[in-house]
């Protein structure tokens, strides 16, 4: 059958199905003939809005003599003529419709992929041609039978409609001037195609031009897809095999390929494109000189191919279950290795309320988009792509800065791994990295490999080279070995593991780390350091703790850290914890607690503290006990100094109050009374017992808190705002009791600030407790957004009064001698927009003179620009203080950017610390060069240089100095990292 149109340009529209002969009068048959026929919405495919078709007569059937077979009739092409815009290589792929419902047909079997296929053309059946002229005019044709092949057999459909040979008419209207004229045939989906039957349909009259045909998509129960393919010409078998050429497009619902010639096998759902072949499914798009590929299972290839990927990220649990970007997967650092995102230790974390282990993706492991070329591409299913001789990058198009070079490279979005052999990272098209295998993650998803090696040097250690593997044991458990080598100590190996699990109705999570450094060149001895970190939540109310930390020697950190806060660590922390929370309104804690005392300076030697063996705590509260807030603490404690010969002993501490609060919305008066009741059971090994072995002390505490709240409006830099006015009253009176035979065990003398100055004890612990009847007087206001309700600004200061002479003091000191205390003032706030400003001063009203005093300011005006400044001096400080520290990150181009610290000590007359660094970023790639100095001792500094290349989403090359920036300059932003939103956003 051959249709030429011979006055205009055509769009011929082929919607082709087929049914199932009605065998008997079953029930659920007749239940489906009820069933209204499918249609779709020619909108929802992208395709114009077609007015409604009208009804027409059934054509009269006529059989042809073959073998014994059952028949089934065929849904002949609809064929429509319309002007359409030529198609665009570009356009998206068209959306399915939501309301298509699904039939149930003869399965079809799927021919295996070959490189090649001929044209199948059944006997008997004529071909079907499809040309395109110029200056056409339509002409219908004599009608003329179709003849379908015998020997074929139809199994009935279950709870569908009758099949019927619907056929619609071609409509021929008049195209708009210049419009182009395409040739689109809508085919069946696959499993929609049954065997045909031996039957002859006449095509029937044109009718007229205001009607038009509505294309008919099917679906099958498998949820395969209606399939349109468009060509200015077209011409094959119907059913069998159609070759499409000149801007052959083919467009399923998610996916859309074009080539200057298309053939297309509809029984096996398998296209061959040759010439400018381009295939597209939601955000992949690969394109080459030839593909050949079976769309629904996505088996195939691609010839001379350039490719663009860019999904979500899938772990495996949510590929097989068909969940894109969910899944259970570990919290990682994005990141920055072959083999997974981890760069430096990590955290495990559960949410609120959640016993059982799910893991949720990194906030920053979004979309990896990789691009490249390969000589040729295998499809091997939806999510497994495999290519030869191939590159890959995730730099944008038309910037190859950094690319890999690979041999055979694998992608497996499954599991999100890509792999591949005999691979060499180019840098500004230089090779500075070969490996004869590789592994990555594709979205920083956790996996066991070695990771990429780290450099760096010290003036201490030398040359440092590491080379870390990790192992992801298991989803709630993986550990990393890295073994590092200084040049001029030795090989020093490091293990990290961590662990994560649910058990006995809550969950529990750990941290081992240690450090072993053989016969170090420097020191002369072997070296080395554990740290064990362990909590548990049980879901019967116990909870849990360890806290472990253990070196070789005191300068163990001070040698082998470019840490500050390890350099200046002299008590190393080893507890034990174990809770009960009974009932939410009372708690027990058990404690085991000593430390290793370091002393790195000799000549500035550290006191060891006692040891807690053990330290029970009692807490209970009922805050609305016969309108009275009751509470209770008790503890008992039995200290241990066994290095020492000095006093050890237990001390025993109760302590019930009551309070009665009056509470209104615009001031409060809150009276309350307590007992302090403490025992000691005291002895002194290796020293004569002639001090007391068994002291009491019993102190009242009464003490009445009050305070008011004034509000007005006011209008601060051209804003509304809400000023409050708070002054604040508390009085506390504790009568005097001699308690010099008591010792010290824990008990120092506690910071003055505003927290303080409104508690009962002017000591921290429990060896003294100060006598009292004094008054606390202060005041403070803040501006708060009237909107959001967040606070913009607080001022506040603040006085204690005396009415009585302190007579309790800690040994070797003096009490005061003035009837009032030193005068605190302090502020914070946003002063400007994105400037933000901290003080605080403690003056000393008798002397006239300032005891300690600090300044601070932050300006932040986005990501990446953060400068702060401050300086700090205090004079009642163990260790007298007076220092600057200038801090910030600010670019100095748009892709170069300076970061940096420098505190300097006016006392010491020498920086404590300066680290000074560049980074550039380039976009898809960034470098860190940074150095610090550290003074470890007054006499001794280290200083240390970091290197790095991070290229985006792939990995990190050299010694990361992100964890020191990020610890030394507060509020630092990585580089071509995505950002959370900052806390001090302008209010």
């Amino acid at each position: 059958m051959t249709f030429r149109s011979r006055r205009r340009p055509l769009t011929l529209i082929f919607c082709c199905s087929f049914a199932s002969t009605l065998v008997g009068s079953l029930p659920a048959v007749a239940q489906a003939q009820a069933e209204p026929p499918l249609r779709v919405d020619p909108a929802l495919l992208g395709l114009p809005a077609a007015a409604p078709t009208a009804p027409l007569s059934r054509p009269p059937v006529t059989k042809v003599d073959s073998a014994p077979a059952e028949t089934k009739p065929v849904l002949k092409p609809v064929i429509e003529a319309r002007p359409v815009p030529a198609p665009s290589p570009a356009a998206e792929p068209a959306q399915a419709a939501s309301d298509v419902g699904k039939e149930s047909a003869a399965e079809a079997v799927a021919t295996p992929l070959t490189e090649s296929r001929p044209a199948v053309e059944p006997e008997g059946e004529p071909e079907v041609t499809l040309v395109r002229e110029a200056e056409p005019q339509a002409q219908q044709p004599e009608p003329e039978p179709v003849t379908q092949p015998a020997q074929s057999q139809a199994e009935p459909l279950v709870e569908k409609p009758e099949a019927r040979a619907r056929v619609q008419e071609p409509v021929s209207p008049r195209p708009a001037p210049g419009a182009a004229a395409t040739t689109t045939t809508a085919v069946p989906a696959p499993a929609e195609l049954a065997a045909p039957t031996p039957t002859s349909l006449p095509l029937p009259a044109t009718p007229s031009a205001t009607e038009s045909a509505t294309p008919q998509a099917a679906e099958t129960e498998a949820g395969s897809q209606a399939t349109f393919l468009s060509a200015q010409r077209i011409s094959g078998v119907v059913d069998r095999e159609l070759i499409a050429e000149d801007s052959a497009e083919l467009r399923q619902i998610d996916k859309l390929l074009t080539a200057d010639r298309m053939t297309y096998w509809p029984v096996d759902d398998e296209v061959e494109a040759v010439g400018n072949a381009r295939f597209q499914q939601r955000e992949d798009v690969v394109s080459g000189t030839r593909m050949r590929m079976r769309l629904e299972d996505q088996f195939g290839f691609f010839d001379d191919a350039s490719y663009l990927v860019k999904r979500p990220p899938r772990t495996a649990a949510a590929a097989k279950s068909g969940e894109a970007g969910g899944g259970d997967g570990a919290a990682t650092e994005p990141g920055s290795d072959f083999n997974s995102g981890f760069a430096a230790p990590r955290s495990f974390g559960l949410l609120p309320g959640q016993t059982r282990l799910k893991y949720s993706d990194d906030a920053n492991g979004g979309a990896t988009a990789a691009r490249g070329s390969a000589q040729r591409i295998d499809f091997e299913g939806e999510n497994q792509i495999r290519m030869s001789s191939a590159t890959y990058t995730t730099c944008k198009p038309g910037n190859d800065d950094w690319y890999l070079s690979i041999a055979d490279l694998q992608l497996d979005y499954d599991n999100e791994v890509g792999s591949g052999k005999e691979a060499t990272v180019h840098f500004l098209g230089v090779p500075i990295l070969y490996s004869p295998w590789l592994s990555f993650s594709l979205n920083n998803q956790r996996k066991s490999g070695f990771l990429t090696p780290s450099y760096g040097s010290s003036s201490d250690s030398g040359f440092e080279f590491t080379l870390p593997y990790y192992w992801n044991i298991a989803p709630n458990m993986d550990a990393t070995f890295e073994p590092t080598l200084l040049t001029k100590r030795g090989l020093l190996l490091g293990t990290d593991f961590r662990y994560l699990n649910a058990a006995y109705g809550g969950t529990y999570t750990g941290n081992v780390r240690g450090e072993y450094l053989p016969n170090d060149r420097v020191a002369n001895r072997d070296r080395w350091g554990v740290a064990l970190t362990h909590s548990q939540v049980a879901g019967n109310g116990f909870s849990g703790a360890i806290n472990y930390n253990r070196v070789s020697d005191s300068d163990y950190y001070t040698d082998l850290s470019s840490e500050i806060t390890q350099t200046s660590e002299t008590q190393l922390l080893q507890q034990g914890l174990l809770t009960y929370s009974g009932g939410g309104w009372w708690s027990a804690t058990a404690n085991v607690q000593s430390f290793q005392t370091l002393q790195p300076d000799l000549q500035n030697p550290v006191t060891p503290p006692y040891q807690l063996m053990p330290q029970i705590t009692v807490n209970a509260r009922q805050p609305d006990f016969y309108s009275t807030d009751s509470s209770f603490f008790g503890q008992y404690t039995d200290f241990v100094r066994p290095d020492l010969s000095t006093v050890e002993g237990q001390r025993t501490v109760m302590q019930p109050q009551i309070s009665i609060p009056y509470v209104t919305p615009g001031w409060y008066v809150t009276p309350r009374l307590g007992v302090n009741v403490t025992h000691y059971a005291l002895s002194y090994p290796g020293s004569a017992n002639i001090r007391p072995t068994s002291i009491n002390r019993n102190l009242p505490i009464f003490s009445v808190d009050s305070g008011m709240t004034f509000e007005r409006s006011s209008n601060w830099f051209g804003r509304d705002y809400t000023q409050t006015l708070e002054p604040r009253l508390y009085y506390l009176n504790i009568p005097y009791e001699n308690q010099d035979d008591i010792p010290i065990f824990d008990t120092a003398l506690a910071d003055f600030n505003f927290a303080q100055i409104f508690s009962d004890n002017q000591f921290s612990g429990w060896d003294r407790i100060n006598n009292a009847n004094q008054l606390t007087a202060a005041l403070s206001s803040r501006l708060i957004n009237p909107t959001s309700g967040n606070e913009i600004m607080r001022g506040m200061v603040g006085q204690r009064l005396y009415f009585s002479d302190d007579k309790v003091a800690l040994p070797g000191t003096t009490t005061r001698e003035w009837d009032r205390s030193d005068f605190l003032a302090g502020f914070t706030g946003q002063v400007l927009p994105r400037v933000y400003a901290d003080a605080a001063l403690q003056y000393d009203v008798d002397n006239q003179q300032a005891e300690r005093y600090s300044l601070g300011a932050r300006y932040f005006p986005e990501t990446g620009k953060l400068l702060n400044a401050s300086y700090s001096y205090n004079t009642q400080a163990v260790t007298p203080i007076k220092q600057i520290d200038i801090a910030g990150q600010w670019p100095l181009t748009g892709r170069l950017q300076a970061v940096g610290r420098y505190n300097y000590s006016f006392l010491q007359k020498q920086p404590i610390e300066i680290i000074g660094g560049l980074e550039y970023n380039a976009g898809c790639w960034v470098v860190r060069v940074v150095g610090q100095r550290l003074q470890t001792t007054e006499a001794d500094a280290t200083t240390r240089a970091f290197v790095q290349l991070e290229l985006s989403d792939f990995s990190r090359l050299g010694s990361s100095p992100i964890n020191l920036l990020q610890r030394r300059i507060p509020g630092y932003g990585v580089a071509n990292q995505p950002q959370t939103n900052s806390a001090l956003a302008e209010q």
